[in-house]
């Protein structure tokens, strides 16, 4: 019986040998190897370029099919739609390559849209033959380009303009100096301000666009818009800045261009006084920050008006 007791003892506390039963432990995992970190991190980058890319392509499929609707109304959501799209691009420097690289896919590119549909009709008007008289081949007639939407459109031509030199190029192709110039005076000041602002877009590192505006004598028809005073003051005023900037750009070149005789020209307009002046303003206006740039640019603008006054 004693016996008994002392075998059940030393069952118990583990055979008798004075050591107590361990309980099994989890498998310890190996830690993530290094190599898979920067694995992830590119994986993660490429799927996000991909949405991005299928965002930008989304944007301008969407944007250039109403701004090639038969109507004004839709064609002004799609121009809203592109104006948006490329503000969006250009706060990101890879959006701004995707839209680069978008622009050398034909169904993809904008400026042949513009000037195909909404700045068309500042072009020429469409031919009326017999044949679409009496219904031999029927005529398509879109509704005519209001103020707002040849306004936009401009705008959509600035941004692509700025976002990618190929788009001046491609403007160049469809005679876009000439269109632009006779906006200057055809059509309103909603237009004539956004067309100077497209001007300038289209001139800058394009000779070509750039002997087109020298051929339509565009530095005389700008410098007689801002000497006369039945214009509104803004605008006269958006002539002086556009003078600013293209004399600005031409003389930090350093080398020969279309536009070198840009003063000459000015001064045969708008007086000696006038052109030196605003020899002068461009070389200081070079030197400033791009935030002091602008208020700058305006009170520079405001003082060539004034000596036009003295002129």
């Amino acid at each position: 019986m004693y016996l008994k007791k002392k075998n059940q003892q030393r069952q118990r506390s583990g055979g008798g040998s004075g050591r107590t039963l361990r309980q099994p432990t989890a498998p310890i995992e190996a830690p993530p190897c290094a190599a898979e970190e920067p694995l992830a991190g590119e994986l993660l980058s490429s799927l996000e370029r991909r949405r991005l890319y299928r965002d930008v392509v989304r944007a301008l499929r969407s944007g250039l099919r109403d701004a090639s609707a038969d109507f004004s109304f839709l064609r002004l959501r799609g121009l809203r739609n592109l104006l948006k799209s490329l503000r969006s691009i250009a706060d990101s420097d890879t959006a701004i390559l995707f839209f680069r690289h978008s622009q050398s896919i034909p169904e993809l590119q904008v400026v042949p849209v513009l000037f195909m549909i909404s700045l068309r009709q500042l072009e020429d008007d469409p031919i009326v033959v017999a044949d679409h008289i009496f219904g031999m081949e029927p005529l398509k007639i879109n509704s005519p380009a209001t103020d707002s939407e040849v306004a936009l459109a401009l705008r959509v031509l600035e941004g692509c303009c700025l976002l990618h030199l190929g788009c001046a190029a491609l403007a160049h192709q469809h005679k876009a100096v000439k269109v632009l110039v006779k906006i200057l005076s055809t059509r309103g000041m909603l237009e004539q301000g956004a067309c100077l602002d497209a001007l300038i877009s289209l001139l800058l590192d394009s000779p070509d666009n750039q002997k087109d505006f020298e051929a339509c004598h565009g530095i005389k028809k700008i410098a007689e818009l801002m000497k006369d005073k039945q214009v509104d003051d803004i605008l006269r005023l958006k002539c002086g800045e556009f003078l600013l900037l293209l004399t600005g750009h031409v003389y930090e070149r350093r080398e020969p261009t279309p536009l070198a005789a840009i003063l000459e020209d000015i001064k045969k307009i708008l007086g000696e006084k006038c052109a030196s002046f605003i020899w002068a303003a461009s070389q200081f206006g070079s030197t400033l920050d791009p935030d002091k740039r602008q208020t700058a640019l305006r009170a520079q603008a405001h003082q060539v008006l004034e000596l036009l006054e003295l002129y």
